[in-house]
């Protein structure tokens, strides 16, 4: 319990940090949130467009399609605004020998590196997010129970644990490579499969995204929960595959600091 509090009180004097840091680039925290804002306006507009021209991708409706993109961007903005910033400064840190300072903070390195600062242009559009789902769903008739609800949040959870774990196992390969160059582009063109129905993607493309990088499950499994009520199968294997990220990013990571310290002695 107390390593618990202790870890608590380093979250809130980071995020403390990151409001002072922000309202110190008030300009910055504005024109970044208007970007977040306009991205996500585009994509709504491209359903629009889309749906204007076909009644139905594999099987899913306009309004179905708009939970399946809200809650990738629930899951996006999440990623962007917790984790995001922090794991690809990782990467330059440990090039520039900066990493040091992480590995002489009183708690455990990953955690330190994972909350050291808090991006509130993403945090502040989760609420945006949110809203397309409600509105896609008022306009479906949907009237989800306090089950769905509550196993729709569990499953971000696990989305957001699946992408967090990736993009560390990605990033920690740094260790060996001294260069994560690319990781971030590529990671984005990545998230762009999220925003498919899992039926649209046939042999490989299916083997990859949804068994072997996930990306598909992790928009896929809440935005059926909340449309068609929880399902065991797809529940058990979003969780399983949040376990098995989880396990080999940080597995990789241990492994990476292992070398780092000893390169560093």
């Amino acid at each position: 319990m107390e390593a618990l509090r202790h870890y608590a009180r380093l979250w809130f004097a980071s995020a403390r940090y990151s409001l002072v840091r922000t309202m110190m680039f008030r300009a910055d925290f504005i024109m970044w949130s208007l970007v977040e804002i306009f991205w996500m306006v585009v994509n709504l507009m491209l359903i629009a467009v889309i749906y204007s021209h076909t009644e139905s991708i594999a099987g899913w409706g306009p309004w179905e399609m708009t939970i399946i993109v809200g809650t990738s961007m629930l899951v996006q903005r999440l990623l962007m605004g917790f984790f995001w910033t922090n794991l690809f400064e990782m990467s330059r840190n440990v090039r520039s020998g900066h990493f040091d300072f992480f590995m002489a903070q009183p708690g455990w390195p990953l955690f330190m590196v994972s909350t050291r600062k808090i991006d509130l242009e993403g945090v502040i559009n989760v609420p945006l997010a949110i809203a397309v789902i409600v509105f896609a769903a008022h306009k479906l008739g949907l009237q989800p129970s306090w089950l769905q609800i509550g196993c729709f949040s569990l499953f971000i959870l696990c989305g957001l644990a699946i992408h967090y774990a990736t993009l560390l196992f990605f990033v920690s390969l740094v260790f060996w490579m001294q260069s994560a160059h690319g990781i971030e582009h590529g990671y984005f063109g990545l998230n762009e499969f999220s925003r498919l129905p899992r039926e649209a993607l046939k042999g490989i493309a299916s083997v990859v995204f949804v068994y072997t990088l996930p990306v598909i499950i992790v928009t896929n499994v809440p935005a059926r929960t909340l449309i068609h009520g929880p399902e065991l199968g797809p529940a058990l294997w979003l969780f399983g595959a949040a376990v098995f990220w989880l396990a080999v990013a940080v597995t990789v990571f241990q492994r990476g600091i292992r070398r780092y310290s000893s390169a560093s002695s």
